[in-house]
Parts: C-alpha cells; sequence; structure tokens
C-alpha cells in the first residue's frame, strides 16, 4: 500500500496509486506499529529491541519518514561503523591517550549530510591529524549513500527529465536534489555505455536483427533527425541480447555494412540467419561481410508496404490472398500462391506483384524450416517491441541536445526492459532445427 508521502506526490501529479475503479474510500485500520520498519531491520533485530526502540513513534512519519526512528537509527549505525575504522587506523580507542610515539592522532570530527533513500542524515565523521584517513563505509567527499544512485538512474531511464526526478525525490523522500547533480549521476553512467558498446561478443550468433529508429538530436544550433542503428542477436542459449547503437544522419546500407563490420571485428565469426526490413541494398551490405549468412526479409513489413498501395475497399480481401503466400509449407506452394495473388490482382495491383517479386530471394529463406523456427526469424517484432519499449523511454524528450544524452538514455532503457523480453520461446526445438539445417557453423 501506498506511504503517506506516495499518496501525496501521486494526488499531486493528478493520478491515483490504487489503479482505475478502485478509490482508497475510509482508511483502513492502521497495522501494528511494526509494520511500518523496514524488513531487513526486523528480520536482523528480534522483536523486542525493536519494540524498545520503537517506544514513543506513533506514525510512519516518525518511523520512516526524514529525521525520523529510521534515519537516527542510520545515524547511530554509520557514526558507529567509522569510529571502528578510525580506532583501527591510528592504533587506539577514543578518550585514551595515544601510544608514546604514536605519529598520527584523531583530530575531532567534521559534519557532513548524506543523501539516503528514507531522507537526508546528518553523521560526524572522525578525522585524523595527518589526513591520512580514508574512511571506506562512508568515503571523502560522499554525499549519497549506496543505492540511491540507482535509484536516480532508475527514474532517469524510464524517461522522467532532470527537473522531474528533483521533484520527485523531493516530494516521496524530502531530499532536495539539484539538476547538475542529476546530471552529474547520470553522466557518470557514460563510462558504462562506452564500455558496452565496445565488449567482445559471441563467435557465432543464430538469429541477428537489424533496425533503425529516428531521434532529434541538436545539432550546431539547430535540431536534426538522426538515425539510430540498432542490432539484437538470439544467443546460442536463446538470450536476447542487443549488441550496439549506431548514430548517423540517416538510414542506409552503406553505414549497416559498417555496423556489421564492426560486429565482426569484436569477435563475430558468422550470423546463420539476418532479419532485416526492406531496405534497397540491405541483403547486398550483409552478404559482403558475411558471405553464408542468411539473408531473411521481414515478412510484416513486405505486407506493410504491399497494402500501401490497396485502395481501402480491397485491404481485407488483398490480406487473405496474400496470406497463402507467406504461409505456404514451402518454397515451391508459396510461387504456386504468388501466381494465384498475380491472377487474381496483377493487372489491378502490379506494384504489389512486383514488391514480392523483387524481394523473393529474401522472402522465402524461412520456409525450409518448420513452425519453431519460423516464428522466431519470419518478422522484426523482437526488435521492433525493444524499439517501443525505447520509444517510451524518449517520447517526454522534445530532443537530445547531444548525441551522448541520446546514447545514454537509450543505454540506461535498453538495461530497464531487458527483463521484459530477454528468453526467445521455444529456443530449443529451434537450435536443433539451426543444427540439422546449418550442420558445423552451429557449434556443440
Amino acid at each position: 500500500m501506498p506511504t503517506t508521502r506516495e499518496e501525496k506526490f501521486f494526488e499531486r501529479a493528478g493520478s491515483s496509486p490504487y489503479g482505475a475503479g478502485e478509490p482508497p474510500g475510509e482508511p483502513a485500520p492502521r497495522p501494528g506499529i511494526l509494520e511500518g520498519v523496514p524488513d531487513e531491520i526486523r528480520r536482523k533485530l528480534p522483536d523486542d529491541v525493536v519494540d524498545e526502540l520503537l517506544a514513543g513513534a506513533r506514525t510512519e512519519e516518525e518511523i520512516v519518514g526524514p529525521g525520523g526512528l529510521l534515519s537516527q537509527l542510520t545515524k547511530r549505525l554509520v557514526e558507529r561503523a567509522l569510529e571502528v575504522e578510525i580506532t583501527d587506523h591510528v592504533g587506539y580507542e577514543r578518550h585514551l591517550e595515544p601510544p608514546g610515539g604514536a605519529l598520527n592522532t584523531r583530530n575531532g570530527k567534521i559534519r557532513k549530510t548524506l543523501t539516503m533513500e528514507h531522507g537526508p542524515v546528518e553523521i560526524d565523521t572522525p578525522r585524523d591529524r595527518d589526513g591520512s584517513f580514508e574512511p571506506q563505509l562512508v568515503r571523502k567527499r560522499q554525499r549519497r549513500f549506496e543505492g540511491f544512485d540507482e535509484k536516480i538512474l532508475a527514474l532517469y531511464s524510464r524517461g522522467l527529465s532532470t527537473r522531474d526526478i528533483e521533484r520527485y525525490l523531493r516530494e516521496l523522500y524530502g531530499v532536495s536534489v539539484g539538476r547538475d547533480l542529476i546530471s552529474r549521476v547520470t553522466d557518470a553512467v557514460m563510462d558504462d555505455a562506452r564500455a558496452w558498446q565496445q565488449r567482445p561478443l559471441d563467435d557465432v550468433y543464430p538469429v541477428v536483427f537489424l533496425d533503425c529508429m529516428v531521434l532529434k538530436i541538436k545539432d550546431g544550433g539547430s535540431v536534426q533527425r538522426r538515425a539510430c542503428y540498432i542490432a539484437m542477436a538470439i544467443s546460442m542459449t536463446g538470450e536476447r541480447e542487443v549488441l550496439g547503437l549506431w548514430f548517423q544522419e540517416n538510414e542506409g546500407a552503406k553505414f549497416w555494412m559498417q555496423v556489421l563490420g564492426e560486429l565482426k571485428h569484436r569477435g563475430v565469426r558468422d550470423i546463420l540467419i539476418t532479419c532485416v526490413d526492406g531496405l534497397k541494398g540491405f541483403p547486398e551490405a550483409i552478404e559482403a561481410v558475411f558471405p553464408h549468412t542468411v539473408v531473411q526479409t521481414c515478412i510484416v513489413h513486405l505486407i506493410r508496404t504491399s497494402l500501401r498501395y490497396v485502395p481501402r475497399r480491397d485491404y481485407d480481401k488483398v490480406v487473405k490472398d496474400l496470406r497463402p503466400i507467406y504461409t505456404a509449407i514451402d518454397a515451391e506452394h508459396a510461387h504456386q500462391a504468388l501466381l494465384a495473388f498475380e491472377d487474381a490482382w496483377g493487372e489491378r495491383l502490379p506494384p504489389v506483384v512486383q514488391a514480392w517479386r523483387d524481394a523473393w530471394e529474401h522472402v522465402i529463406p524461412f520456409m525450409a524450416f518448420g513452425p519453431e523456427v519460423r516464428r522466431v526469424i519470419y518478422t522484426t517484432n523482437s526488435i521492433e517491441a525493444l524499439n517501443r519499449q525505447l520509444r517510451k523511454a524518449v517520447k517526454t524528450k522534445g530532443h537530445f541536445p547531444s548525441e551522448d544524452a541520446a546514447r545514454k538514455l537509450l543505454y540506461l532503457a535498453i538495461q530497464n526492459a531487458v527483463p521484459q523480453w530477454t528468453r526467445t520461446r521455444g529456443w530449443t526445438k529451434a537450435l536443433l532445427a539451426f543444427k540439422i539445417h546449418f550442420g558445423d557453423r552451429l557449434p556443440d
């Protein structure tokens, strides 16, 4: 159930934390006072100790709010841990005289404020005379406790602006975090994003999907449309994996050749099947880098292209007559279905027939496989599902101030989206079919 602070935030945002059709109504009876204590504390402390700590605490704010019991307990625990650290460093206990000949002694304390998930906490950090003490629990110049940066990154990866994150943290946690600090936290991710972009890849990928999305990025004083190239693969274990992001002024087969060359440089020796849309020159670009790779045109893209030329009154009939082509049991039966379609619609819709004929060589490869493999490779819907997740994150941005800003958000959004689309359904049967079809090209 939402906390008091969460309820206030959702109320001011104009939404409800309870979901549609479920108004809060009258407040439920307040649970036992122990229910307000975080689980990690309740598990590690006996109930009688927690009861003693909670003496006099009446409300949730007094327990987990800013300056409440949890903040006070955190302050005591952190200060106690720091005291142990400096005792070990200088070699003598607090309030005792330093041993004879000691080269370093205690030198009082300095107050600092830690930003934590349950609010700001003031702590007194011990110092030593020669300044050699380097605390490990709360490092010098550290102002945020472990876990707080992750909360900022999680909000940023969902498309919240720095202004939204600032307001969210202030209203829910009572923490005042400047936008410059939020920007520094998110900028620190760029090193991870660059390392991720340059990481070594597997030797062989059974399936690779290639697609592109368009973003608006500021360049020189004007906002330009930039193509973001995305490569996603299915590994030997059936896990979907984004191989990288590349930016270019527009989409073209020539740049895709550079992308594939980079994948090869990062360790990819072979790709069995590549699924692409109908971009002109795409198959030739792939075959120039990976000559043995089978190129499969996305059937869904081809159908969309076909229906572009169809009058609305004939739409349903054309869809019905196209279906026998891409659902045929093999390439021969598919060709017969194409001839039947041409007899029925060739004179009225010649561009539709021509589109299928031009792409035919790259339409039929998936027909050599059974339903388990066809389901995986007949369309680029897998990577388009990822693109939908990415667009959710970028839709709040009118444009990005730089390419790095776009890369940073997309990288975080990919990390956030991974659990939702990682595993490929029915992969074991598909892998067996690949092994039978491609033989030694698929490693054991």
